[in-house]
């Protein structure tokens, strides 16, 4: 077989990103929803990249941009929540000659970047007035790699698989599958509150609610002078980290909890402390979350992590809230907490010093079995309900936009002027 003619590339070309969806494919009749909240996040995902359309076609998602914007686009793609893996990928006419061009640039231009040792060509052929099958498309366009690059075919373990799509409105070739975001479009299975402290487990829990589909608000409990402005730096700089991954801003509610915690630790029993802080903190969430529209609390707790995570505890704490709570790190080990921290980006903020509002006032020896009705006896002894109401109305609203956006570093927290609970 005579070698392809040598492609020429222009750097202005436009490149083509695939998007695949995964769980997208099982929704049925709702299919089309989740699709129009997947393509409205990757528009997000994009802003500040000129010259990007979408559109989907063929059951997939179609990233058009300029060939010198495709990097810095594919890259903001791959932190898209519904997006299972992605390709950049070249168009080209649906004609075996093209094809087998376009597949030994790709090819060549990912030898220089990494030595191969073996591919396979496969070929997806929705368009069947195209005149030659898949395996003669993928047998020829395999021969002219083999005479062009000299590499060998392995057709049941390859290195790289050059994928060929020809269809009715598009026809290109790929040589990467990126892994993206996975799970469900952000926004399409509800709003969801977080208790956002500055550690490592709480951002981790909201970002996997963003993969579940949820989008997050966050609620950050503050006990100046108790706790410092470092401590709420942390937790801004958190929010926008995952404001990132929600391709949106992440609405910060802070409340000021010092009183309330004042209160619980001059009239309540040492060993309850922790234990009646959480329960507290779950009231002034539950009003929080419904004035904002969210329908579920987010924690960061891991069973057995710490004193207050056993399961009597859990359940007694979550007595005190008015709307479920979500703890989708309940039965990871620190090492896979900590890995998606990394991953998250989290990790480094994560782990600087600060004082929270509960560690302060920690007991040495806490209670790890509370029951519900020694809770709740030694709450009737306190005047919390004014306190909480208060906490609750006063709360500010800061709107945390994605890390790395346009704005600087210390105004990318914008104050509401507005309460957050009219009353």
């Amino acid at each position: 077989m005579t070698p392809p003619t040598p492609l020429e590339v222009n750097a202005e070309a436009e490149a083509l990103i695939v998007l695949r969806h995964g769980e997208i494919f099982l929704k049925g009749d709702n299919r089309h929803h989740f699709e129009q909240l997947l393509v409205r996040n990757a528009r997000r995902a994009l802003t500040g990249i000129p010259g990007v359309t979408l559109e989907r076609a063929q059951g997939r998602c179609f990233a058009r941009v300029p060939q010198a914007q495709a990097a810095r686009a594919t890259s903001a793609l791959q932190r898209v929540f519904g997006i299972s893996s992605l390709s950049p990928a070249i168009p080209c006419p649906p004609a075996l000659d093209a094809l087998s061009a376009v597949a030994v640039h790709a090819l060549r231009g990912l030898l220089r970047q990494r030595a191969i040792r073996s591919f396979k060509v496969a070929t997806r052929r929705s368009d069947k007035r195209f005149p030659l099958p898949s395996t003669a498309v993928s047998s020829q366009i395999g021969a002219a790699i083999i005479d062009a690059l000299g590499l060998p075919v392995d057709v049941h373990t390859p290195e790289v698989t050059v994928g060929v799509e020809i269809g009715r409105e598009h026809c290109f070739v790929f040589v990467e599958r990126l892994p993206g975001g996975g799970g469900l479009p952000v926004g399409s299975t509800g709003e969801v509150l977080l208790l956002l402290s500055g550690g490592i487990d709480s951002p981790v829990a909201g970002h996997l609610m963003q993969k579940r589909g949820c989008a997050v608000q966050a609620i950050y409990f503050h006990s100046p002078p108790h706790t410092g402005p470092r401590a709420e730096d942390k937790v801004q700089r958190l929010a926008a980290r995952l404001a990132l991954s929600q391709q949106q801003p992440v609405a910060l509610h802070v409340v000021r909890f010092t009183a309330i915690q004042e209160l619980i630790h001059a009239g309540a029993p040492a060993e309850l402390l922790v234990v009646l802080y959480r329960r507290a903190m779950m009231r002034v969430a539950s009003v929080v979350a419904r004035s904002c529209g969210c329908t579920a609390l987010v924690t960061g707790d891991n069973l057995g992590q710490v004193a207050s995570q056993t399961l009597e505890n859990l359940a007694c704490v979550e007595d005190a809230a008015e709307l479920p709570v979500l703890r989708p790190l309940l039965t990871y080990d620190k090492h896979e907490t900590v890995a998606l921290a990394e991953r998250l980006g989290s990790f480094e903020i994560s782990i600087e010093p600060h004082l929270d509002c509960c560690s302060l006032f920690v007991p040495r020896h806490p209670a790890t079995r509370v029951s519900l009705k020694r809770a709740a006896t030694a709450e009737a002894a306190l005047a919390l309900a004014p306190l909480l109401e208060q906490a609750a109305r006063e709360a500010q609203i800061y709107r945390a936009l994605p890390a790395g956006s346009s704005a600087s570093a210390r105004n990318i927290f914008r104050l509401s002027q507005s309460p957050l609970v009219a009353k």
